[in-house]
């Protein structure tokens, strides 16, 4: 390795910059997660297999309160408005795209033409739809190209963002919410779907899960891993615990840990000892038990602690990476549900995603 070698991969970078980078990561990968779930809920509900597939919807994200306070029911006009275009609605893709501009806006420095141009055509796709453009004979073909945008960004941050710090904190930004999300998904659509009268092993419930897979891309994994009739557990157990399919617990823990473990050894970001210790703990917990142990157990009690536990990293990244409160920046955890909010001065825009909250000046 040469002097210069040595000196760029010695380089520091800028805290706001990792944030920003972990930040944009997780938006697009939510943007990518509820286009998923939509377009599928949107087939499900349609052909008459999911009778409460909206309100399932809306529990994922756990967005109860704020949509029936403005909504009275849970329908696909009120969902699908909600969680698109609603100005007033936080986790909409219509404002998750915006923050995520935001974030490469502040990362316009470190990013590529290519990955700004994309973004910003993004956003203005974004911005200018209405009611008129999420109607249910065009929400499928809205839902693909929101995904394909997506895959575009993906495919061009993979060819053009330097491999330094921040592609390493972009991966742990990608891959924590890709854990978040699974679990989510598995937790409320396990328990929404088991009790159906149809009765376990039935037609209905063989598309149901078949749906399941379909919002976490899974389908075609599952089907070659597991050619035989889809089970509830199965399908559970695939999602949760398979070390080689992409959105998987597993594998995104062992993404975001090995990510975690480069920024310590090559770049020397010792802080990180202490959430490589809890993800060596979440992992030993998963790598420990079987599907039908953890179900046994209570499936969603295991969920919920998981979640726990990815918020309690997201916050231990923070806390470690970012800069120290102080009257400008300030970070308040809510200990009932492990609420991170990150405040930067006294204006901004503030975006909750998943129970953590980002403000931007």
């Amino acid at each position: 390795m040469t002097e210069d070698d040595r000196l760029c991969r010695g380089s520091d970078l800028l805290s706001r910059y990792a944030e920003s980078t972990m930040w944009l990561a997780r938006y697009l990968e939510r943007i990518e997660n509820l286009a998923r779930v939509l377009d599928v809920t949107e087939t499900f509900v349609r052909t008459g297999q999911g009778h409460d597939g909206w309100s399932a919807v809306v529990q994922i994200n756990a967005d109860e309160a704020q949509f029936h306070a403005m909504h009275d029911k849970a329908t696909a006009a009120s969902v699908v408005s909600f969680y698109l275009i609603e100005p007033r609605n936080q986790n909409s893709i219509a404002n998750i795209v915006h923050m995520a501009r935001e974030n490469a806006r502040t990362l316009r420095p470190l990013i590529s033409t290519e990955m700004w141009s994309h973004i910003n055509v993004f956003y203005n796709w974004v911005r200018l739809l209405g009611e008129n453009d999420i109607r249910a004979p065009l929400l499928s073909a809205l839902c693909a190209r929101l995904k394909q945008e997506c895959q575009t960004h993906y495919g061009i941050t993979e060819g053009t963002f330097y491999r330094d710090q921040g592609w390493y904190f972009y991966r742990i930004g990608k891959y924590l919410e890709r854990a978040d999300q699974i679990t989510r998904l598995v937790d409320i659509k396990y328990h929404t779907l088991l009790p159906e009268a149809a009765g376990i092993g039935s037609e209905v419930d063989v598309s149901q899960w078949s749906a399941v897979l379909r919002a976490a891309a899974a389908y075609h994994a599952y089907r070659r891993n597991m050619p035989r009739r889809l089970q509830a557990h199965s399908v559970a157990g695939f999602l949760l615990l398979n070390d080689a399919f992409p959105r998987s617990l597993s594998l995104t823990l062992r993404q975001v840990y090995w990510s975690l473990g480069q920024l310590r050894t090559d770049y020397g970001l010792r802080s990180s000892g202490p959430i490589l210790e809890r993800l060596d703990e979440l992992r030993a917990a998963l790598a420990d038990q079987t599907i039908e142990q953890i179900i046994v157990r209570g499936l969603h009690e295991f969920l919920d602690w998981v979640q726990i536990e990815l918020r309690a990293i997201q916050e231990g990244i923070g806390a470690a990476f970012w800069p120290p409160p102080s009257q400008t920046q300030a970070q308040i955890v809510d200990g009932g549900d492990s609420i991170m909010v990150q405040e930067n001065g006294s204006q901004g825009m503030t975006q909750t995603l998943g129970g953590m909250s980002q403000t931007l000046n």
